[in-house]
């Protein structure tokens, strides 16, 4: 499993893309999706919504369990991914492209997000 280098991670096991006019993509990693299984359902936060680092903003549900999703920064949403809504496996099957969850304008970012290879050792160990 090989996370991309450009983005950066949650310990929650979310990826953040890099900023471009002070919006940034959200996601999951190969690693959660793997976990959680199968995704049948994802809640996700509505667009102008406030999202806060590190506080549950959403739910993704598989044939095994629902977990939280977090946001990984604070901010607004600006876009939700109605395709994973519509289509949950995406997820699964593309996290870092197709699979992405929502976009939010960045008011604060949180200093503790992993690099790729950070990321991989947390979850490694």
């Amino acid at each position: 499993m090989s996370n991309p280098q450009q983005l950066r991670y949650s310990k929650e096991h979310e990826w953040l893309s890099a900023v471009e006019d002070g919006v940034a993509t959200i996601g999951i990693t190969e690693h959660a999706a793997n976990a959680l299984g199968d995704i049948v359902y994802v809640q996700l936060p509505e667009v102008g919504d406030t999202v806060t680092a590190g506080e549950s903003c959403g739910e993704l549900e598989s044939t095994k369990s629902v977990s939280d999703l977090y946001a990984p920064v604070t901010g607004e949403v600006v876009e939700a991914n109605q395709n994973v809504v519509d289509d949950p496996a995406l997820v699964n099957t593309a996290p870092f492209e197709g699979g992405w969850l929502f976009k939010v304008r960045i008011t604060g970012e949180p200093d503790d997000l992993l690099s790729a290879d950070e990321y991989t050792a947390f979850t490694a160990g």
